[in-house]
């Protein structure tokens, strides 16, 4: 069964950056697509940004457009989550799911995926 594993949270001033990397064991990362996803206190898990298995489509909530970017090293079997200007709204739990089912493409909704990391929690604050 795969296996997730997120690292690379942290505390971080507003305005400053940080990359999340979500690794996969027991199985090759290659054949699903993987989502990120946050889930802040008191508010419902929401889809930030998603990458197709080869990497080649992407996809970003309007909330992080333009200031995350998603990647992929499927040799390296690990997706990366690169974060800029970051805001005290981005403070959340992280979490990084892999979707074994994808024809094509990928799409930010979490009924889709199949297995979940443990998160990883991001603060943004002075």
């Amino acid at each position: 069964q795969l296996q997730l594993v997120e690292s690379g949270g942290g505390l971080v001033q507003p305005g400053g950056s940080l990359t999340l990397s979500c690794e996969a064991s027991e199985l090759p990362l290659e054949h699903y697509a993987i989502g990120w996803f946050r889930q802040a206190p008191g508010k419902e898990r929401e889809g930030v940004s998603c990458i197709s298995t080869n990497g080649g489509s992407t996809r970003y909530a309007d909330s992080v457009k333009g200031r995350f970017t998603i990647s992929r090293d499927n040799a390296k079997n690990t997706v990366y989550l690169q974060m800029d200007s970051l805001q005290p709204d981005d403070t959340a739990v992280y979490y990084c799911a892999a979707d074994a089912m994808v024809v094509a493409g990928c799409i930010i909704q979490e009924f889709e995926y199949d297995y979940w990391g443990q998160g990883t929690q991001v603060t943004v604050s002075y």
